[in-house]
């Protein structure tokens, strides 16, 4: 099953533990992490995961988050897909997402994700007939209930 995770779940470990939701998704996205180092599950990248995580100001976490995902990825979606990217990604901006979501959004569905995982509000809250966007913890309970 391919999965795509957006860059906010990939900093979920490093944000402030002390809120019981943001510990709880912290928990699921690392268990979702290692089902993929495990091969249970096919791990999606893109450029836009690489845009993002270039821009984060702490060097450890952005080299960490790299690293996990060059080691790790089973599909990238690279810059030759930009214009087939960027048509969905205009799509899906229509409805009012941002453009750096609507890329990640664009680039999961191109890449045939069954699942985009955010723990993103606004996001949780955009639907998609051609994927399901979930938070890692609801992920889990799906795994799990099947």
């Amino acid at each position: 099953m391919r999965i795509y995770l957006d860059n906010c779940c990939y900093n979920r470990p490093y944000d402030d533990q002390s809120q019981m939701r943001i510990h709880q998704e912290a928990e699921a996205k690392l268990y979702i992490q290692d089902m993929v180092s495990c091969g249970q599950l096919e791990l999606v990248t893109s450029f836009m995961l690489d845009y993002e995580n270039e821009k984060n100001r702490n060097v450890l976490n952005r080299n960490r988050i790299g690293q996990f995902m060059r080691e790790n990825e089973s599909y990238y979606v690279g810059n030759e897909s930009y214009q087939i990217i960027e048509g969905g990604a205009m799509t899906i901006m229509k409805t009012g997402i941002k453009q750096k979501d609507a890329f990640h959004i664009a680039s999961a569905i191109y890449a045939e994700c069954a699942y985009f995982l955010t723990t993103d509000d606004r996001l949780l809250k955009y639907e998609n007939d051609n994927i399901l966007i979930i938070t890692p913890c609801e992920f889990i309970r799906r795994l799990e209930a099947d």
